[in-house]
């Protein structure tokens, strides 16, 4: 059974004053639809419905040098500082959609870790979606080094993380912290671990006008003679606090991740190089070149890379997420996922985004499409589209909707297929169409 979606049953409210800025803030958090994604909306300015707003992705992360202690998301002027903290926490929670809402260009440092946002969202209440969660399992190592701190990722079957530290002083020599990350020792191991600086840089911080929101209660300050006016939760904790950091800048990749993360004396500006080389690795698994492979005769359930590997489609025109049954040469139900960051959105009725009843229509010949070809006799071949016939649409589909989509054949023979279609919403049909397909060799498309 796949893992579901999680947004929050219900709404949280924090207030409190950014680290770097100073600036008091109120951060509320709102349910959100699956599929949506985590999406940041500055509440104080003017723009649409009076606000502006962006996803918490790759595309979304900004390099500000007037802030370098943070990782700062946003489009053009419009930004959000030090949002590390909480999308560890989302990360830590498994999160997947959230409305974040702030009234200012930072987000609340509260204590200087995690445990405020954790325990105002579970305070909310966390609530499985419908969706399956969305996962991008890295296929083969990279890295970036700089100087002598290094970060490297490597293929693994769940989250992991080893971070080692190791500073010029005393109490930040020789640190070691590895976990595997989920949620029992996100909120136990991590989430309570506080941001901290040596005693001469908060100097020179407050010299170049940041840090204006830190004291000695949310930052741990590192004088020659220990910690200062205040104690730690941990032994370890800055290291825990640097795995805390990391695992929100990798939380930017739009979803979670799967493999074990090596890093020593790594801090924001290689995780999000790294984060960079990941999403590289990601897009270009999105557009292999298409060489067909078949997974063992007994599969019923196939996930992207899988389809991938049966269809020839790639983004932006791979239309199917995961197949959850198939009867290969008989019948099979997909899922797709409509999200706002579709790209047929940005034209299509934008202003009240529709999905084309023509995309519905190549979802559920895709779909038909993985029927087919996992079926033995039509191993090495494509499908194409002949006709389709008894078109109906019965319903609009919009973003945070999940298409199911239910194929039946009807004939099948070496070079022609026929097959019915039905794609839901719930139990509300949206589409339906009978389609016929022929097939030539896979050798066509090189």
């Amino acid at each position: 059974m796949f893992e579901k979606q999680k947004t929050i049953k219900q709404a949280a409210t924090l207030s409190g004053i950014g680290l770097h800025t100073g600036h008091p803030v109120q951060v509320t958090f709102q349910p959100a639809p699956q599929n949506s994604g985590i999406i940041f909306h500055r509440m104080d300015l003017p723009g649409l419905n009076g606000q502006a707003h962006f996803p918490a992705e790759i595309s979304s992360v900004m390099i500000d040098t007037r802030i370098p202690r943070c990782t700062t998301i946003g489009k053009g002027e419009t930004v959000i500082h030090t949002v590390e903290h909480l999308m560890s926490v989302l990360c830590g929670l498994g999160i997947d959609n959230l409305n974040v809402e702030l009234n200012s260009n930072e987000l609340p440092g509260l204590d200087g870790s995690g445990q405020g946002f954790l325990s105002a969202l579970l305070c909310a209440g966390l609530v499985e979606q419908e969706s399956p969660k969305n996962y991008f399992s890295v296929q083969e190592t990279v890295g970036v080094e700089l100087g002598g701190s290094s970060i490297f990722i490597i293929p693994a079957p769940d989250f992991r993380i080893s971070y080692t530290l190791d500073y010029p002083h005393p109490l930040l020599a020789s640190q070691f912290f590895s976990a595997k990350i989920d949620e029992s020792t996100f909120a136990r191991e991590i989430a309570p671990c506080r941001t901290f600086c040596l005693e001469k840089e908060a100097e020179e911080l407050k010299r170049l006008g940041i840090g204006k929101g830190a004291n000695y209660d949310n930052t741990l300050v590192v004088g020659d003679e220990g910690i200062m006016h205040n104690h730690l939760r941990f032994s370890d904790e800055f290291a825990r606090h640097k795995v805390l950091d990391l695992i929100g800048d990798l939380y930017l990749l739009g979803m979670p991740i799967r493999g074990h993360v090596y890093a020593v004396k790594s801090g924001h500006t290689l995780n999000v190089a790294l984060l960079k080389k990941i999403h590289q690795q990601k897009v270009k698994l999105e557009h292999k070149p298409y060489v067909p492979s078949y997974p063992p005769a007994g599969q019923r359930q196939f996930d992207i890379a899988q389809i991938m590997n049966i269809l020839p489609h790639r983004y932006p025109f791979l239309l199917v997420d995961r197949v959850i049954e198939v009867e290969r040469g008989k019948k099979a139900i997909g899922i797709k996922n409509v999200t706002i960051n579709d790209n047929f959105f940005q034209g299509h009725f934008p202003s009240r985004p529709i999905m084309p009843g023509v995309l519905m229509i190549e979802a559920m010949a895709q779909t038909a499409g993985v029927t087919f070809l996992t079926n033995e006799q039509h191993h090495g071949k494509v499908a194409f589209f002949m006709a389709v016939d008894k078109v109906k649409f019965r319903r609009v589909v919009v973003p945070g909707d999940q298409l199911f989509l239910e194929v039946e054949v009807i004939r099948d023979r070496a070079k022609t297929a026929q097959i019915r279609a039905i794609a839901k919403v719930g139990e509300e049909i949206a589409a339906e169409a009978e389609m016929m397909f022929s097939f030539t060799e896979a050798s066509y498309l090189d």
